[in-house]
């Protein structure tokens, strides 16, 4: 029987400290997997077709991310006909400045894809072969399977398979998906409908929301500072249809990105004045559970946090 392959640590490829290589800047990291939740009608698709146009074109998405890896998209719109599609295509185009024409956006037209099954796998698995698209896009994720989204083990069949596709072809996976109603008070990534895993399989992941009528744009990476609230409204300029963020650059830099994974775990503790649990604090925080211990083993070794029987609290000389 072969061996799996294998390499010594210290001969893995190494990476510069601190630096995100991106696919959209701020939006999307290269090659990431990733959710684009919302609750319905905040414009979760007016967003993936404006990624599309700005990877395809190599413009910048929301006419403010610059685009670090241009080429071919691949997008599966399971809610809206072909021609809405192309409408909305056409607008953002408009906008971004983006010849439609030359486009290099494919649109998977079959009538349904379901990736609960071994056939519609196969058959987008020799799809993304053929194409080989730098970003995939499927939206959403309700119409791509049959199984129950609160099931863990059903869901991470379909996750596992999503991945798999971007480590065998390099590709980049947004799935848009809905989150539950009335979500507001909830974090983002907690408020996605079904399983968490949905929430911890994304390398990046964004989050549109409605209040009133404001809506906004909270960012969230793996390897990379997030950012919240960034307000964004849909204009319409003659034909050109597309979402815009509405405050300035300035206002937009100097809103800064959200706090570190060490800042958000402390903040919870400081939040809780009680000890609590790993599992606790990854709830508060929305982070995944890796993250949560890495972040507490790191206060730990500075002394801002200790674990006793009730679990991590904050030192006390940190609680004074």
């Amino acid at each position: 029987m072969s061996l799996l392959p294998f390499q010594r640590a210290s001969e893995l490829p190494a990476e510069v400290a601190g630096t995100t290589r991106w696919l959209v800047e701020g939006l999307w990291s290269e090659q990431a997997v990733g959710i684009l939740g919302g609750e319905p009608k905040c414009c979760k698709s007016f967003l993936a077709l404006d990624l599309a146009v700005s990877v395809a074109s190599g413009l910048p998405c929301l006419r403010r991310h610059p685009v670090r890896q241009s080429g071919r998209v691949l997008l599966f719109p399971a809610e809206d006909s072909l021609a809405v599609v192309r409408r909305r295509l056409q607008g953002i185009c408009a906008a971004a400045g983006a010849a439609f024409e030359a486009l290099p956006v494919e649109v998977i037209t079959a009538p349904a894809l379901r990736l609960d099954t071994e056939i519609d796998r196969a058959r987008l698995t020799s799809t993304v072969e053929s194409l080989r698209p730098v970003l995939l896009i499927l939206d959403p994720m309700i119409r791509l399977h049959r199984v129950d989204e609160n099931d863990a083990s059903q869901i991470a069949v379909l996750l596992s398979f999503l991945r798999e596709l971007q480590r065998r072809f390099g590709v980049a996976v947004v799935l848009v998906h809905h989150a539950r109603k009335d979500s507001n008070g909830s974090r983002p990534g907690q408020a996605l409908r079904g399983s968490s895993e949905l929430h911890g399989w994304g390398d990046s992941n964004l989050y549109m929301r409605r209040r009133g009528q404001q809506l906004t744009l909270t960012t969230e990476h793996r390897a990379a500072a997030s950012q919240d609230d960034i307000p964004l409204e849909l204009t319409e300029a003659g034909a050109a249809l597309s979402l815009t963020i509405t405050a300035g650059p300035a206002d937009v830099a100097a809103a800064g990105p959200a706090a570190s994974p060490l800042d958000r775990v402390q903040q919870a503790l400081t939040e809780l004045g009680e000890p609590a649990s790993a599992q606790r604090i990854r709830e508060l925080c929305g982070m995944r559970t890796s993250s949560v211990c890495e972040s507490l083993a790191a206060l730990a070794k500075q002394g801002i946090v200790v674990r006793d029987d009730r679990g991590y609290r904050l030192s006390r000389s940190q609680a004074a």
